[in-house]
Order: structure tokens, then C-alpha cells, then sequence
């Protein structure tokens, strides 16, 4: 039932051997062929661009405005690419290497080295769409660092990299809009999949500004529609991410894989209060520049620049030497929670720790730049001075956000931090080709479980979204629709069209006539609360056992107590978040199931029964070396298969950073 459909032949040669073996759509036929694109961030948009300028027939939506506000845009630090522009000793298989043993060893190598790969032709083509890369004195484009690797590969747009990523993306997205190859649909949410003889052949989509339902035929549907975070409420996500197109498409027989594997980012600015709605991200690459640190001493209260040097206690330097902080993203979200937990934390919740950049100002830029301007001994204040200049140049927005937020100057104070929910790494099961069990649906970037295993590196998100919709799927789905070039347009009159549209239909009416007491807001919190105490940083058997018990009895509340004002056929946020809810409780029990069925730690995925004397994750390859695809098999139902992944190169072996 799980074939990956991996090539044969050597690791380094699959992809280029399926690129010359692969069926072909000639050009007079791509014209015949119809495809929608639900979501048009980085991977819809490169996806319908890269599409459209091919010759089919693109049907894009989106739920937003346009295509500009998806959530790619907050991307902040940087993109991935192998291109050794540091002469460092990086490589399409040191980053092929890093990413799965980042991940922990959970993700197919074949689809992680063609990832690899691929990122080298991503830079060329996005610097010709214009994205302005930092570039160092000579011209040539910059790098810096990330977590879990020793080298700089990190191409950036200083913070800001997501917006100007999707802004090239949107430029080749729209010049496909008026060339009328691609036809957007913006304020339009899918709420599910048509099936026809086995085949997705369409979608049923609401229009969010009249409430009308409509339906759209495509001889293939992409699903380019993001990461489901906001299951725990509050995360670095907008809070219009969701995930309904992918479960509607999970309901419709396309397996969920590894839906527990959440990724915990460690630099966001920690919570404040039940006010909030939403968690703000301070990049990663903050932490190629900045030491993070606790007092030596628990419940110290002093402010931060009245410890001295010799109390504090830089505890990522101190356990992981060889990475320091850079360990990934994994281990550095658990060492915070570590020292929070045993009484070190900071700041009035003492839930944070510091990340402080005064080292870097003084020592690494200030001297630079003093040696460059030819200034002998400067004093303290010159050196944070000029060590200012350079890093306004690197970081200057994300300093600017952080300090509206807290009111406090971060080249002044050091940032408190805290782990907060980020990626996830789960999502709809994918082959080689990036299509899901069911023909003709296929699954791209953060919405497909696939490259990332249990943990992701950082500023691979965006590599893995342009990969798959500009150099990936453009080969793959031409080996599906040569042979869908006789099927012709289905009508939308069709039987399996009016099935679709009467269940949406019938749905909506029964969340509107609940007519009970309760906000659908106050619903999503107490399952964020939930996940997050129960299937968040650690987890343990018992506590998701609880977890499921309470998410189902949660779900039974929403059914008869849920109360959306206004009406169907107009505009009603509270209607469409009460979908996107009611999908998101049920996705919690399915992570909560999956989280206990692996009694193992790898990656993000932390059971607290499995770790080693240290308090690291401790892997079990012998039982858990596979993808969890899970099946739905009806109302709180679901059935396990299991993809035995193989490790010919990167053998697996128990992590170390140290």
C-alpha cells in the first residue's frame, strides 16, 4: 500500500536517472490539461508558476487577499543551498547528511538527497526573479549560519528572507495570471476533495467574502496549503493557518504521516499573558551571533548586565562544545526547558532564558570594523558602537521587533527567549513524486510529511518549498498526466460533484445550528492547552492517554455548545474558524495516538521513557525505523501501516553535538 516509488541506482544518480526516464506531456497537450493549486505561498506559488509557464491550464486559491500574505513571508533568517561559496567544506552530501541526521534519521534518504541537490539551482533562479540576497564586499552573496551544522550555507535577505522569497515567487506567479495561464482565486477555502473512479478530479471551495460554495474541476489537485501549528493555539504561525485542506483530503482516503512530529522552535519571545492570541519568532540566525545563558544561581533576580561574566552560565556552550549554539533546533528547545524547569529561568514568568549579543558586538564586529577603519585600542563604547552598525545591517528589523514588543533595547539588554510551537514536520503521506496514496492528489512543502524526519533544520523550510514547486513536481506530474491526456473535462454537474458540495453544505448547516453558548476561540484554546501540556516539549504515556480522553470529550462539547453569530451567505470569519477548529480536534487525538504508538525519542518527538542518562533523545531503530502513515477509518478511528525507511549512506547512530 506504501510504495515511495525511490529509483533505482546509486543515492547520487536517482533523480537525475527519473529525469531522463520519466513520461513527458508534449506542449500541444499540456494545453488539454486542467490543474488546481489549493495555497499559494512559497510552494503553491512556485508550483502554479513554474506549472502555467509549462503550458496547463493552472487554477490557483487562496484563502488570503493574495498571494503576498501568506505565511512564507514571515520566514525570517535564511535559505539553504549547498553551493560552498564559504570554501567551508560544504556539499550537496554534507547538507544531504546534516538534514537526516538533523532530523534523526526519520526521512527517506532518496527524497532528502534530491532536496540537496536541488538547492543549488534555487539561489540561480531566485537571484534572476530579483530577490536581493546580502552580499558580501566583492559582490558575491553572503552566507551565515544555522543550527546543527559547522557551516555557513545560509543565503538571507537580512530578516526578512520568507517576504522576499515569496515576493520573486508572487512576480513569476503573476506574470502567469496575465498571461492567462494561471487563474487566481483569492478569499477561496477548499473544504474538500472530489473523488471520481479513484481519482481527485476536484475540489468544493468556499467563497469567503458571499459564503457560496463552488466547484472546480482539475485532472490533478496539488496541496500546497502549509503546516498545522496552530493545534496548540499559540505558535509562531499566522492565525490563519490551518489545517482543513489537508484533513479534508486525509478524510477522503490519503494517509496522514507522522502527524506527531512537531518541531519546537527555541528563539521566540516568551508568552506574556492569556491576552494572547498568536507568538512572535525572533530568527535562528540570532543565534549564530548571540549567547544564550542563565544565571549560575537559582531565582536570581538581578537584571542581566548586573551579573557578572563568571555567574552566568552558558549552558549550550557548556554541554554541546563542538556546536555550541548551534545545536538544532530540538535540542536547544529542550536544554531551555531543561534549565527553566530546575529553577534557572528568567524574566517575571521565569520561563525564558537570555540570548545575548553584547559578546559578538564588542568582540567579533566591533574589533573587525575597528581593524578595518584602522583604529588602535578603541575603547568599550566605540567597539559596541561600530559592532552596531554591522549587525543594524544583518538583523536590524528583527532588533526593531523585538523591541516594540517588550520595550526593551536588545543591543542593550540582552532578548529573553523561550521554545515556542513553529513547523511541523508531519502531513499528508507522499511518494517520490510527491503524490499521495490516492491518484492525482499530489502534497508539496510544509504540508507533506516528507525531507525533514523528526526534527528540521533551520531555513529548510523554504528550500523544500521551492524545491518541490519549482524544480520537483514540474517532472513528476508529467509522468501521471501522460496518461490522463484522453480523460477529458469532467462537468461540475457530475454526481460525484453534487455528493461533495451536499456534505460540505450539510456540515456548515449543522456548525450553524448548534447555536450553543460557547466561542468558537474558547474552544481552540483549551485544545491548544491541552497539546501543548500533554503532547508538546516532552511527552509521556500517561499524559497522552489523558490527552485523548479530554480531546474527545472536548470535541463532543464543541458539537452541542458551539455558537458562530451571523449566517451562512455572507462574510463570517467565525464560521470559517469554526471549521478550521473542528478539524484541528480532531487532527490533536490523531497526533496524540500517533505520539503514544511511538515509544521512542527522535527529533522533536521527546517520550520522556526514552531518553539517555544525559537526558537526550535515545532513538529505538530496531521498532521505530519508519513512517507512520496513518488511514481514517471513520469517527475517532484510524489504522496504522508503517514505511520501513533504509539507510544505505547515513547510516543511523545516536546523535551527538557535542
Amino acid at each position: 500500500m506504501l510504495d515511495s516509488k525511490i529509483p533505482a541506482g546509486t543515492l547520487e544518480d536517482k533523480w537525475t536517472d527519473y529525469k531522463g526516464h520519466c513520461k513527458l506531456v508534449n506542449p500541444a497537450n499540456k494545453r488539454k490539461l486542467e490543474i488546481i493549486i489549493v495555497g499559494t505561498g512559497l510552494a503553491g506559488a512556485s508550483a502554479a508558476a513554474a506549472l502555467g509557464e509549462l503550458g496547463y491550464k493552472v487554477k490557483a486559491f487562496c484563502f488570503q487577499d493574495s498571494p503576498r500574505r501568506a505565511h512564507s513571508i514571515a520566514a525570517q533568517g535564511g535559505i539553504n543551498a549547498a553551493k560552498n561559496y564559504q570554501n567551508d567544506g560544504d556539499s550537496v552530501f554534507r547538507l544531504f547528511y546534516d538534514t537526516v541526521k538533523g532530523g534523526d534519521y526519520r526521512a527517506r534518504e532518496g527524497n532528502v538527497h534530491r532536496l540537496a541537490e536541488v538547492s543549488v539551482n534555487i539561489i540561480d533562479q531566485c537571484v534572476a526573479q530579483g530577490v536581493p540576497f546580502a552580499r558580501e564586499y566583492g559582490g558575491l552573496l553572503n552566507n551565515r549560519s544555522f543550527g546543527g551544522t559547522q557551516v555557513k550555507r545560509t543565503f538571507y535577505a537580512a530578516g526578512q528572507t520568507g517576504q522576499q522569497l515569496l515576493i520573486g515567487a508572487y512576480q513569476a506567479l503573476e506574470r502567469q495570471v496575465a498571461l492567462g495561464n494561471v487563474q487566481m482565486y483569492n478569499r477561496h477555502e477548499m473544504l474538500d476533495i472530489v473523488m471520481v473512479d479513484d481519482k481527485a478530479r476536484g475540489i468544493i471551495c468556499r467563497n469567503l467574502v458571499n459564503g457560496e460554495l463552488e466547484r472546480h474541476f482539475g485532472h490533478a489537485v496539488l496541496l500546497c496549503t502549509g503546516g498545522y501549528g496552530n493545534v496548540f493555539y499559540l505558535s509562531t504561525n499566522a492565525m490563519g493557518s490551518n489545517v482543513t485542506a489537508a484533513w479534508k483530503a486525509h478524510k477522503k482516503g490519503a494517509f496522514f504521516g507522522n502527524p506527531c512530529f512537531t518541531q519546537i522552535h527555541p528563539t521566540c519571545i516568551p508568552v506574556s499573558g492569556d491576552h494572547q492570541s498568536k507568538l512572535t519568532l525572533m530568527s535562528e540566525s540570532l543565534r549564530n551571533d548571540g549567547r544564550i545563558w542563565v544565571p549560575k544561581k537559582q531565582g536570581d533576580t538581578r537584571k542581566p548586565n548586573d551579573i557578572p561574566e563568571e555567574e552566568r552560565d552558558y549552558y549550550l556552550e557548556r554541554r554541546y562544545p563542538a556546536f555550541g549554539n548551534l545545536v538544532p533546533r530540538d535540542v536547544a528547545s529542550r536544554a531551555a526547558k531543561e534549565r527553566c524547569d530546575a529553577g534557572y529561568g528568567v524574566g517575571t514568568t521565569k520561563q525564558a532564558v537570555y540570548l545575548d549579543f553584547k559578546y559578538n558586538l564588542i568582540n567579533k564586529y566591533g574589533k573587525t570594523e575597528a581593524g578595518k577603519l584602522g583604529i588602535e585600542n578603541p575603547d568599550l563604547e566605540t567597539l559596541v558602537r561600530l559592532g552596531k552598525e554591522v549587525v543594524k545591517e544583518e538583523y536590524g528589523n528583527l532588533f526593531d521587533m523585538y523591541e516594540k514588543i517588550t520595550g526593551e533595547n536588545p543591543y542593550e539588554v540582552p532578548m529573553r527567549i523561550y521554545p515556542a510551537v513553529h513547523y511541523t514536520m508531519g502531513g499528508l503521506w507522499v511518494d517520490y513524486e510527491l503524490m499521495t496514496n490516492v491518484k492525482g492528489l499530489y502534497c508539496l512543502g510544509e504540508a507533506n510529511f516528507s525531507d525533514h524526519g523528526a526534527n528540521r533544520l533551520g531555513a529548510s523550510a523554504l528550500m523544500q518549498g521551492l524545491a518541490d514547486g519549482y524544480f520537483v513536481i514540474p517532472y513528476t506530474i508529467g509522468n501521471y498526466l501522460a496518461d490522463e491526456i484522453a480523460t477529458k473535462p469532467i462537468p461540475t454537474s457530475h454526481e460525484a460533484f453534487e455528493q461533495t458540495e451536499k456534505a460540505v453544505r450539510d456540515r456548515i448547516n449543522t456548525l450553524m445550528n448548534i447555536k450553543g453558548k460557547q466561542t468558537v476561540e474558547s474552544f481552540h484554546k483549551r485544545l491548544g492547552k491541552i497539546m501543548w501540556e500533554k503532547c508538546g516539549m516532552a511527552r509521556h504515556a500517561a499524559g497522552l492517554q489523558e490527552a485523548i480522553s479530554e480531546i474527545q470529550a472536548l470535541k463532543k462539547e464543541f458539537w452541542s455548545d458551539l455558537r458562530i453569530p451571523g449566517s451562512i451567505n455572507e462574510m463570517n470569519p467565525e464560521l470559517d474558524k469554526a471549521g478550521r477548529v473542528a478539524d484541528f480536534i480532531e487532527l490533536g487525538e490523531l497526533m496524540c495516538k500517533d505520539a503514544l504508538a511511538r515509544n521512542e525519542s527522535c527529533g522533536g518527538h521527546f517520550r520522556e521513557e526514552s531518553q539517555t542518562e544525559e537526558g537526550e533523545a535515545k532513538r529505538n531503530d530496531e521498532q521505530y525505523a519508519y513512517v507512520a502513515a496513518w488511514e481514517f477509518k471513520g469517527e475517532s478511528n484510524w489504522e496504522l501501516h508503517k514505511e520501513v525507511l533504509n539507510f544505505e549512506i547515513a547510516k543511523p547512530t545516536q546523535r551527538s553535538y557535542k
